[in-house]
């Protein structure tokens, strides 16, 4: 078994991606752009005007070199944000694919139900129907008793 010699570290992938998100987030704001704009604009004149003071001279290849280190890690960290969004941006899409094909299945299932219920009601009775059908009835059983037809009157019925 090999052993080393450096202490094993272990770090959260979730806590470091969400810090970095923290980071790219703030990155992205005028905020940051207001105090990167002040910093190197105090940083030049700091270097131009105290002339007892200086620490670095005219080329400026400290600032330079601050500013190229804090290219270096915002870059990677806004690629790891990216990501995690790309991330968070597929599982909302396949959610939301699952339940727009849950949708269709329910508006099919309702068609279906709604188709059904429209040719129950068709073979339903109307009432005109069953009326019709009662007086034809009413005037067969007259005529096999022997009286006349009744009219709308005689039955009791408004005009």
């Amino acid at each position: 078994m090999r052993r080393s010699l450096m202490p094993s570290t272990t770090y959260d992938p979730e806590a470091f991606g969400r810090f970095s998100e923290r980071i790219a987030r703030f990155i992205g704001t005028g905020r940051f752009l207001v105090y990167m704009t002040a910093f190197v604009t105090v940083w030049l004149i700091w270097n131009v005007v105290a002339e007892t003071l200086i620490f670095d001279d005219y080329p400026f290849i400290f600032l330079t070199l601050i500013l190229s280190l804090q290219a270096s890690y915002a870059a990677p960290l806004i690629l790891l944000a990216q990501n995690r969004q790309a991330d968070r941006d597929r599982v909302q899409y396949e959610q939301d694919r699952a339940r727009a094909e849950r949708n269709i299945a329910d508006t099919d299932y309702l068609t279906r139900e709604l188709a059904s219920l429209r040719m129950a009601v068709g073979e339903v009775a109307t009432r005109d129907f069953v009326r019709s059908e009662l007086r034809q009835l009413l005037d067969d059983l007259g005529e096999q008793l022997g009286s006349p037809p009744a009219t709308r009157a005689d039955r009791g019925v408004e005009p």
